[in-house]
């Protein structure tokens, strides 16, 4: 029986349980790519607080990771950070950079 199948007899014998299923997947891909999102923070902070000399790339990296990582947790309805930054201990030279970037003219 496919999973298709399945949800098909789910939902005629409860009608709200073939949806659940669906939501629970859609939960726990959530909390998955959130954890995947949170990993590669702690990787690039790890790397920034390692780097020597110029560390400009690391730097830059960090930033991205960090700022992908905040727009995941909005998705999800986590609109504070405070949180999050304290716990991973984001440096602030990575937090400064992560508004609106452009190259001077």
């Amino acid at each position: 029986m496919t999973l298709r199948e399945s949800l098909d007899l789910i939902r005629m014998v409860r009608p709200e349980a073939g949806t659940a299923a669906i939501e629970h997947e859609i939960l726990a891909e959530r909390a998955s790519s959130l954890g995947a999102a949170e990993r590669k923070v702690i990787d690039a902070i790890a790397a920034l607080s390692t780097a020597t000399g110029d560390r400009d790339d690391k730097l830059g990296e960090a930033r991205n990771v960090v700022w992908a990582y905040f727009v995941q947790r909005e998705l999800v309805g986590f609109r504070k950070h405070t949180d999050v930054i304290q716990e991973l201990s984001i440096p602030g030279e990575v937090l400064v950079g992560l508004g609106a970037m452009t190259k001077p003219k």
